[in-house]
């Protein structure tokens, strides 16, 4: 199984930090946010990873070379215009060679274990569905949720960022172009083509300094 980690976004809520260098390079208990997720996937056998990055990308290929150091295969997907989530997993569906795939936000922090991938992407072809989520608990600059399962819960909840596609969701969106990925979910929702799990266990959106400042202390203290 292959994976992608995304990290395109200009992280315009953590400037001036991301001034200077991208989000998912930021450090995190003494190593890169991305790393973390590397680390994560090859521990859990998923060593073949694709990374998109627009914002200073430049220094995340120089950062993390070809993977080697972690045990992974990094292949890299640059993008001179962010072409948001959508577009950007568009523009490189050759990489996942017509099998489902798993892919990470570059800006998040979960110790959901990524060798449940493989077992969800199984669920996607038995099931005929284009979409497996990781759902959360609304955190409190989220209190409304993104979907609705009513299977998981009476209301919306927050999506961790984590998700497993089959190519096909994203089949009919043209190279290069911007498309965001919300869209394509709701859709598909309704045609009953998603399936999703409610993660239990840790989970955080590093959107802000303060958020960052959080993990670093949390992480530190768990050392």
């Amino acid at each position: 199984m292959k994976a992608m980690i995304l990290a395109a976004g200009r992280g315009e809520r953590m400037r001036p930090l991301t001034d200077t260098q991208p989000k998912p390079l930021l450090n995190v208990a003494g190593k890169p946010l991305i790393v973390w997720h590397i680390e994560r996937l090859v521990a859990a056998g998923i060593t073949q990873i694709i990374i998109n990055h627009a914002w200073l990308g430049h220094l995340i290929e120089q950062t993390l070379g070809c993977g080697d150091k972690w045990g992974a295969q990094l292949h890299y997907s640059a993008e001179p215009k962010g072409l948001e989530t959508a577009g950007g997993i568009a523009n490189v569906l050759p990489f996942f060679e017509q099998q489902p795939f798993l892919v990470i936000n570059g800006d998040i922090w979960c110790d959901w274990d990524a060798r449940q991938a493989q077992r969800h992407a199984l669920a996607l072809k038995q099931q005929q569905a284009l979409a497996w989520l990781l759902m959360v608990d609304n955190p409190s600059h989220n209190p409304n949720g993104d979907f609705f399962f009513p299977q998981l819960a009476p209301h919306a909840l927050t999506f961790a960022g984590i998700g497993v596609y089959h190519p096909k969701l994203f089949s009919a969106i043209p190279k290069d172009t911007f498309y965001k990925l919300a869209p394509l979910l709701r859709k598909a929702i309704l045609n009953q083509q998603v399936i999703s799990t409610l993660h239990h266990g840790e989970w955080m959106d590093i959107g802000t300094p303060e958020r960052l400042n959080h993990l670093n202390n949390k992480l530190v203290m768990q050392k």
